[in-house]
């Protein structure tokens, strides 16, 4: 049922941890970030390069929604109830939920996760506990979902954090368009191994933006 919402274009929210009640979420204004136009800042990409972080992906499904439903500052509640982490665990164990992981010296201090389906691919949330962690996390995905022939990443919403990296907002009939297209191809999300050197991370976010 949760793959047939994601195929239709609508995914479910709760109201807080608290709330054992699923919200079906339809938005009427999109947010995608457009894979062949990925803009990464000039100061993160430098930090990527440093290769200060490890990054990996489908390791640890618990830590990272662990980090993405953790109070942080400004928000004491979040939206990843019970039921929400049973779906996703499920799904996860599927194969459809995929998770990336950023480590510094062995901690997990960054991440994301989503879900894919066909070429789309649909974020969920992400973490961070030190800078870039989340942003470095994004990028990895980025040149993996590019690599993998993906064609659509929807990040539901705008946010300025997602905004600086070229994500725009669409009308609801032509994210319907994107999606049909996208859930209907082939796409590897394992075609990028883990060990990918950051220089080739970027060079193929570049090679996409071309």
């Amino acid at each position: 049922m949760l793959l047939r919402a994601y195929a239709c274009g609508i995914f479910p929210m709760a109201e807080s941890a608290d709330d054992p009640q699923l919200y079906w979420i339809e938005p009427q204004a999109r947010g995608i970030l457009p894979l062949d136009a990925i803009d990464v800042p000039r100061r993160l990409a430098r930090t990527i390069r440093q290769a200060r972080f490890n990054v990996t992906f489908d390791t640890d499904f618990e830590g990272v929604i662990d980090g993405c439903a953790a109070p942080r500052p400004g928000r004491r509640s979040t939206w990843i109830n019970g039921q929400i982490r049973s779906l996703y665990r499920d799904l996860y164990r599927q194969g459809h939920c995929h998770t990336v992981e950023v480590r510094l010296e062995g901690r997990l201090v960054g991440g994301l996760y989503g879900v894919a389906l066909g070429g789309a691919f649909f974020g969920e949330s992400m973490f961070s506990t030190e800078r870039d962690a989340s942003k470095v996390a994004l990028v990895y995905l980025c040149a993996r979902l590019i690599h993998g022939g993906f064609t659509l990443l929807d990040t539901q919403f705008v946010t300025e954090h997602l905004r600086q990296f070229g994500t725009i907002e669409i009308d609801k009939a032509e994210f319907q368009e994107r999606l049909q297209d996208a859930v209907e191809r082939i796409a590897d999300f394992a075609r990028l191994t883990d060990g990918t050197t950051p220089e080739r991370v970027l060079e193929i976010l570049t090679a996409g933006a071309g």
